[in-house]
């Protein structure tokens, strides 16, 4: 069977750029499953928006024989009059580009997207996409990307690797359970790592009973607002504790002289965490989900819920740099989307996570109001598996 294809398209291709990370791994190969991976795939052309000092495309491209073209249409189709790639990833993240009131980064995701579908309209034929990160930072372009998708009948694969990568421990909720409440913990700023962290949470609680209803409504609060949350019961101490209680990284005492520590217990966690902030989403269907981005305080992503009678919690595993393993894992997905012509899990997970960090976002700069969403009726079915590491 012939090698499939595919075109690049990124706003920066530097060192432990997003471009980088997932391009290099289809050229050089990544560790999965205990061997070396070496992809069926090859990547042809690249388009790249921004070259600032530091970029590697045109080195990347004299070592392995692809071009980099000055136009996305020209890439897609390699230099011809139609399109000549198996598929196409979107990678739109770092670059010198705008922030908004709300303090979203302006990257072109959707634009790029649209480049490719226009491509796609005019030569008759559509490949399947990979859209790094959230769709964008619109609902609105977000779900007319999602539509393009249906429309023209291509699969598209989006979101953070966090779904993806190894579970400490390693634990899948039994799709179709009931789950009462969840809570995730994550740190870093926004928008990136927040949205790492939702999407994270929204693997695990569409696995519940109905599957994923939509979200009613969002709040995000920050500050001293916070910890009266949690005093007065809006943030549930126990699924807290839990998540905390698989975190590899706690701040504070810990760095000064290597003792653990119980931090929601002890009554650090107010003195360490700088400018903390909660997320409250409200379901469709009733179920209260929080963020809590705790900068200072750990240095991870963990989770922790109530479903079936019983909290189960678990940290979604990252490790370090530069050679970040996790992105390996949801480069194995991209290549089995592009292989199989399927996406493994639903992009609707990605556009209801882009949707309701907007307007959470917006929530904060609207005095932290609590803002109804009924534009997120986004009604989906979780993948029968996790897709998540194992081995």
């Amino acid at each position: 069977m012939a090698r499939k294809r595919i075109a690049v398209v990124a706003t920066i291709y530097s060192y432990l750029s997003h471009a980088q990370h997932f391009a290099d791994r289809f050229l050089v190969g990544y560790p999965y499953g205990g061997q070396w991976h070496h992809p069926e795939i090859d990547i042809v052309s690249l388009y790249v928006d921004q070259k600032p000092e530091g970029d590697q495309s045109e080195d990347r491209a004299r070592e392995f024989g692809f071009e980099v073209y000055p136009t996305i249409a020209e890439a897609l189709r390699c230099g011809g009059d139609k399109l000549a790639v198996d598929g196409i990833l979107i990678i739109a993240e770092h670059g010198d580009y705008p922030d908004n009131e709300k303090g979203q980064k302006l990257y072109p995701r959707y634009e790029f997207f649209k480049q490719c579908v226009d491509v796609f309209e005019k030569d008759c034929q559509a490949v399947p996409v990979y859209n790094d990160k959230h769709l964008s930072y619109s609902f609105e372009k977000a779900r007319e990307m999602v539509d393009d998708g249906q429309r023209l009948n291509f699969p598209i694969l989006a979101g953070s690797s966090l779904p993806v990568t190894w579970r400490l421990p390693d634990i899948e909720l039994k799709k179709g359970c009931s789950v009462d409440e969840a809570l995730m913990i994550g740190c870093g700023g926004s928008d990136p790592m927040d949205y790492h962290a939702l999407e994270a949470m929204q693997c695990m609680i569409e696995r519940r009973a109905g599957g994923e209803t939509g979200v009613k409504s969002v709040q995000m609060i920050e500050g001293d607002a916070v910890w009266e949350a949690l005093d007065q019961g809006r943030i549930s101490k126990r699924l807290l504790e839990a998540a905390l209680s698989r975190s590899d990284t706690p701040c504070g005492k810990t760095d000064e002289d290597g003792r653990t520590q119980d931090l929601l217990g002890n009554g650090e966690l107010p003195k360490i965490v700088e400018k903390p902030a909660a997320y409250f989403l409200e379901h469709n269907d009733g179920l209260k989900t929080t963020l809590l981005m705790l900068n200072g305080a750990i240095k991870d992503f963990c989770f922790a819920c109530k479903a079936d009678g019983e909290v189960a919690s678990t940290q979604f595993f990252l490790s370090p740099t530069p050679n970040v393993t996790y992105s390996a894992c949801l480069v194995a997905k991209i290549e089995e989307m592009i292989l199989t012509g399927k996406a493994p899990f639903p992009v609707e997970r990605t556009l209801i996570i882009s949707g309701a960090l907007e307007s959470c976002l917006t929530s904060k700069v609207t005095d932290h109001s609590t803002l109804e969403t009924p534009h997120l009726k986004v009604v989906y079915e979780a993948p029968d598996q996790s897709n998540h590491a194992r081995f």
